[in-house]
C-alpha cells in the first residue's frame, strides 16, 4: 500500500512519516509531499520518495497522487482560502482513485462557534460532496501551541488568558501524528469521524500549576476578561484583529468549545495520550536546546 503525507515538511507531516515507518511502513512505500521538496532532502536520503505537491497548483497534484492507495490530508494554513485548495487535492484525490483520504480537522468542526472551525467544517462538506472515501480526524489544540505561554511564564512568572475555568484537551503533536498513521495503515476506518483530544483536559489554572513544575518557579494563571485580553495583547505589540481573534478563541475555551476528550486518540494509538507536564517538559527542554 502507498501512502502520501502532504505538507510533508511541516511538523505534523514530518511526525506522521516518522510514525508510519515506525508502525512498520517501508520507506518505499511512503511519499512526502511538499511546495518545495528541497526541504524533503533528509527523506529522500532514507529511501522516501518526495513529490512537489502545491495545494494551489492543481498540475502538481495528479502526478503526486498516482498509484497513491491511502492520502493524507494536512489543513493548510492560507486562512480564508484553505477550502478552495483543499478541493483542489480532494478532487485530485477523486480522479486518482484514491481509496482512504484522511483529513486533519478541527474539533467539532461541524457545530462549532469558533471561526477556525468554518474552513474545517466547509473542507468536510466538500469531500462529502466529492464522495471520495474518507476518514476525519478532528484534532484538539496542540500542547505545542501553548509553548509561548510557557516561555513568557519562565520571565515573568504568569499565564494570562481569558479562558476562565475552561478546557482545553490537548496533546501534542506526535500523539495526533499517530493516530493519523493508524488510520492510514489500518483496514477500514473509512466513514468515521474522529474527535481526538487529550485524556485529561485541563484548565489554565492547571498549565501554570504544569509550567511551575517544569520550570521550576511559581507561575500564576491570571485571568483577564475580554477586554483586558485585547487591551493586554495590543500592549504587547498585536494589531487589534489579531488580538481580537486570540481573545475569540480564549472565550471558546471557558464556553467549553476544546474540553471535549473521548478517548479516542488513546484508542487509536493504543496508549495513553501524553500528560501535560510531560509534554511541557519536552518543549522547555526543546527551547533550550534551540537556544
Amino acid at each position: 500500500m502507498t501512502i502520501l503525507v502532504t505538507a510533508a515538511s511541516g511538523h505534523l507531516g514530518r511526525l506522521v512519516v516518522e510514525a508510519l515507518l515506525e508502525r512498520g511502513a517501508a520507506p518505499a512505500d511512503v511519499i512526502a509531499g511538499a511546495r518545495d521538496t528541497a526541504m524533503l532532502a533528509d527523506l529522500a536520503a532514507r529511501g522516501i520518495r518526495t513529490v512537489e505537491l502545491d495545494y494551489t497548483r492543481p498540475d502538481t497534484l495528479a502526478p503526486a497522487l498516482e498509484g497513491v492507495d491511502a492520502l493524507l490530508l494536512i489543513s493548510g494554513t492560507a486562512f480564508g482560502e484553505r477550502i478552495g485548495q483543499h478541493r483542489n487535492v480532494i478532487e485530485a484525490a477523486k480522479a486518482a482513485g484514491v481509496a482512504k483520504l484522511a483529513y486533519t480537522s478541527g474539533p467539532k468542526a461541524a457545530t462549532s462557534e469558533l471561526s477556525l472551525m468554518a474552513e474545517h467544517r466547509g473542507t468536510e462538506e466538500v469531500i462529502a460532496e466529492v464522495g471520495v472515501p474518507a476518514v476525519i480526524l478532528r484534532n484538539n489544540w496542540y500542547t505545542e501551541n501553548y509553548a509561548q505561554d510557557v516561555a513568557v511564564a519562565a520571565s515573568t512568572g504568569v499565564i494570562a488568558a481569558a479562558t476562565g475555568s475552561g478546557r482545553v484537551a490537548s496533546a501534542p503533536r506526535r500523539d495526533y501524528a499517530e493516530a493519523a498513521a493508524v488510520v492510514l495503515l489500518e483496514d477500514g476506518h473509512v466513514g468515521e469521524v474522529y474527535e481526538l483530544g487529550g485524556d485529561a483536559p485541563w484548565t489554565f489554572a492547571e498549565l501554570a500549576a504544569a509550567a511551575s513544575e517544569v520550570l521550576g518557579r511559581d507561575v500564576t494563571f491570571v485571568d483577564q476578561t475580554p477586554a483586558e485580553r485585547v487591551a493586554a495583547l495590543v500592549a504587547a505589540g498585536l494589531d487589534e484583529g489579531t488580538a481580537g481573534f486570540v481573545a475569540a478563541i480564549d472565550e471558546g475555551i471557558a464556553r467549553g468549545d476544546l474540553a471535549g476528550s473521548g478517548g479516542t486518540l488513546a484508542r487509536l494509538i493504543g496508549r495513553p495520550t501524553t500528560p501535560l507536564v510531560d509534554a511541557l517538559r519536552d518543549l522547555v527542554e526543546t527551547q533550550r536546546t534551540a537556544a
